[in-house]
């Protein structure tokens, strides 16, 4: 499946991203403590990250990159699956939907892993593999996947500030519960149709 691009992994955006990643445990660990106003705000901050390296990969060329592609639906993935669980453990969104989108989660990342064994030319060692300088493929979310990552990022936002506010048994939340559930499901779904459209391989020989 042809040859691969070098590049610099060490992206503003791609760091904003680990930045991401490594704001979700702190946001776990705040929410099982029950601090939830620390948590909305790191969470914030977290938020602020998404966007940022997002416009800086749109509105400069040489800062993206075929890993950012796949490195910030990943932290999305890690920051999200991270944030259901631990507001399930608070009793804040019910557990048939985590499960669902942590099953969704787990397939698609699964996906990632093979596409990029698929796309890495001989020789396909660990190091190689691994190596985020080595570019094989660019991924391309369906529109559907870019709004059910908002709409899961919304009910987040909405539960964690539902302590807070006092608004824990508002029928708003289970609507956003419903149709989370929904645009999780539709999502995936659209992966499965277009398969090989969320991707391209990148040929640099």
């Amino acid at each position: 499946m042809g040859g691969q691009e070098y590049e610099n992994p060490w992206t503003i955006p791609n760091l904003l991203s680990l930045v991401r990643i490594g704001l979700a445990p702190v946001l776990g660990y705040l929410i099982v403590e029950e601090d939830f106003s620390v948590a909305l705000g790191v969470f914030t901050l977290a938020g602020i990250t998404d966007l940022l390296d997002g416009f800086i990969a749109r509105n400069w060329a040489n800062q993206k990159s075929a890993l950012g592609s796949a490195l910030d639906p990943l932290a999305d993935k890690i920051l999200i699956s991270v944030l259901y669980v631990s507001l399930t453990y608070a009793n804040l969104i019910p557990v048939p939907l985590t499960s669902l989108i942590i099953l969704r989660d787990i397939v698609l990342v699964a996906a990632v892993f093979y596409v990029r064994y698929k796309t890495l030319s001989p020789p396909r060692t660990l190091g190689r593999y691994f190596n985020p300088c080595y570019a094989t493929a660019q991924l391309k979310p369906t529109f559907i996947s870019k709004m059910n990552t908002a709409v899961q990022l919304i009910l987040v936002a909405a539960s964690l500030a539902a302590p807070v506010f006092n608004y824990v048994d508002s029928v708003y939340l289970h609507i956003l519960w419903c149709l989370t559930a929904l645009t999780t499901t539709v999502s995936g779904y659209s992966y499965c149709h277009y398969g090989r459209k969320t991707f391209k391989v990148i040929n640099n020989k």
